[in-house]
């Protein structure tokens, strides 16, 4: 049962990460899951700058211990990015490019909103009474 606990909380840290890097491409027209998203890339660079625990890692090394999986030490994308791709990669590194990703999906927010309002701004000196 924790083994299946930990599998799932894995693959939601990855849907997670996901959503995190590409949700602003799938949330165009899409009010609700704009916010969400835009929240959750406020508290991505949270996490990263202040180096607080993700939730997603700690239920995900909770679930491994309980399961008596070996449970890996740090953040979860310095884990999986040195397992995978590249060993020994810095943390900070992996944090920079990590807030990088944030930021410029945040600027998509930025240039959208920036877009919205021009398109709905009313002419000056054209008052109707």
């Amino acid at each position: 049962m924790m083994i299946t606990a930990a599998i799932l909380t894995l693959l939601a840290h990855w849907l997670w990460v996901a959503l995190v890097v590409f949700g602003a491409l799938w949330t165009r027209g899409r009010p609700l899951w704009s916010t969400l998203h835009v929240l959750s890339l406020l508290s991505a660079i949270a996490v990263q700058f202040a180096m607080w625990p993700c939730p997603l890692t700690v239920a995900e090394q909770y679930f491994e211990s309980r399961a008596g999986l070996p449970v890996y030490q740090g953040r979860f994308l310095v884990h999986y990015i040195d397992a995978t791709v590249n060993p020994n990669i810095s943390a900070g590194l992996v944090g920079a490019v990590a807030t990088a990703f944030c930021c410029f999906n945040l600027g998509i927010y930025l240039w959208r909103f920036r877009k919205h309002l021009l398109l709905n701004r009313t002419p000056a000196g054209n008052d109707d009474f």
